[in-house]
């Protein structure tokens, strides 16, 4: 049995953090290899030491004028892993650490190259707390001349690195490109080096350790104490993602779903909560018809009407070939007969809607062009759904009840998903009205 187990930012912030992190290692043999993120806030008012390191590169390219603020700085940042360092009683020195990572910042080695580190020192101190080697993410994880993430080569080298190594300790975030600079995924990005080191050693599991227990089936800025998800299936998650659900990195769900890996989101600061398993597949029936809702606000649509419109070959192709070439993404194309309403993010269109209805009339001479803006998606998730009669009724008649007015309402055609557009005024009354509707009523 092996075990990848990756600690977020806020399990990590602070000594005590740590302590907690290592019991969760200690107490299982099987995780045995730890992937750990950059030291996060202690409180609300803290920094993240991301977010300090930025800062600091920052004070570096501007030399002289800032050359005291930039020594304040780069020592504000050591403290807090000395901190770390004394709370945990190691001998551990990172003078040196330092050292180079001030000459690097005075030659301008770029802002990935500091971001990386709060994760990189982060990765010394945990290996030297756990007794693990420290290997450098530099040296097993790549990415192409292009910027994209190299996942052949990365798979082949790191499976042959860990093969001989039975725990190690591998920082995220960050890997190097062919010309050896440090580059890193996107924010979150620890997630995803999780994953691809799940797959690189064929893990039986990968943990994923934050300070929440698992997902929710709502938002609990908007839904009071809403339900844990038990099981979640890839295809659930992704459907929540996109639609602003952000317990994990998105892109953390390739690597592992492709070699089957399930993925087990847990609380560092409750680690007896089961918390939430992320599956290919599963048996197990959901505890509500619905596995979860997620939503975005600042939407505009774009009706086009044209009688005939569904015999006209090509129709909807040149109606979507103007927002490419404006460079504006679609999010929803719900149709009927005679007309195709498009979503889009309202900042992205504004600029350029004049040009998108010019574009619109040349393509396709539509009998007319409607637009509305300030408008709010929420998708409505659950493999439950498919073999539950009258779903959208249900949510029809919450909404109704709830005096929120229904602009739209589309199904996916694998029945794991009904899209509910709504004025951005009533999206949080909608949410919990859906909520109400299949989860509080049924407890």
């Amino acid at each position: 049995m092996k075990k990848v187990v990756k600690f977020g930012g806020s399990s990590l912030a602070s000594a005590a953090q740590f302590k907690k992190a290592g019991h969760i290692i200690r107490q299982d043999s099987t995780r045995r290899y730890v992937v750990p993120s950059a030291p996060g806030k202690r409180h609300p008012q803290d920094t993240k030491v991301t977010d300090m390191l930025y800062s600091c590169y920052l004070l570096a390219l501007r030399e002289e004028e800032e050359e005291e603020q930039f020594e304040e700085m780069i020592l504000a940042i050591k403290s807090r892993y000395d901190e770390i360092i004394r709370g945990l009683d190691l001998t551990l020195d990172l003078t040196d650490e330092f050292q180079i990572i001030r000459e690097n910042f005075s030659r301008k080695i770029g802002r990935d190259y500091a971001a990386s580190r709060g994760e990189y020192l982060n990765g010394i101190v945990m290996a030297a707390y756990l007794g693990y080697p420290f290997i450098d993410a530099a040296d097993v994880i790549f990415f192409k001349e292009s910027g994209a993430f190299d996942a052949e080569k990365t798979n082949q080298v790191l499976s042959e690195r860990l093969a001989d190594c039975e725990r190690a300790v591998i920082p995220g975030f960050y890997g190097s490109l062919p010309d050896g600079k440090v580059k890193t995924f996107s924010r979150g990005g620890s997630d995803v080096t999780g994953s691809i080191v799940a797959k690189a050693v064929h893990a039986d599991m990968y943990e994923n350790w934050t300070d929440v227990s698992g997902f929710l089936v709502a938002d609990p800025r908007i839904v009071k104490n809403p339900k844990a998800i038990d099981v979640i299936t890839y295809r659930e998650l992704r459907e929540l993602s996109y639609m602003g659900a952000s317990v994990l990195h998105e892109d953390a769900i390739f690597p592992v779903r492709k070699e089957g890996i399930p993925i087990n989101i847990r609380n560092t600061n409750c680690p007896e909560d089961k918390g939430t398993l992320i599956v290919e597949a599963t048996c197990r029936t959901p505890r509500f018809t619905i596995t979860g809702i997620a939503g975005k606000r600042d939407f505009a649509s774009i009706t086009v009407e044209k009688a005939m419109m569904n015999s006209q070959v090509g129709f909807c192709h040149k109606v979507l070939g103007v927002f490419a070439d404006n460079d504006i993404s679609i999010e929803h194309m719900p149709s009927g007969i005679d007309t195709m309403t498009i979503f889009v993010h309202q900042d992205e269109f504004e600029e350029k809607e004049q040009e998108v209805i010019a574009g619109i009339h040349r393509a396709v001479e539509p009998d007319f062009v409607e637009l509305e803006s300030d408008l709010a998606l929420i998708a409505v998730v659950g493999r439950g759904m498919k073999a539950t009669r009258g779903t959208s009724g249900r949510i029809f008649s919450a909404l109704a009840h709830a005096n929120v007015n229904v602009k739209m309402i589309d199904q996916g055609s694998s029945e794991l998903n009904i899209i509910i557009g709504v004025r951005n005024h009533d999206f949080e009354a909608a949410v919990r009205a859906i909520y109400d509707i299949f989860v509080t009523t049924q407890i």
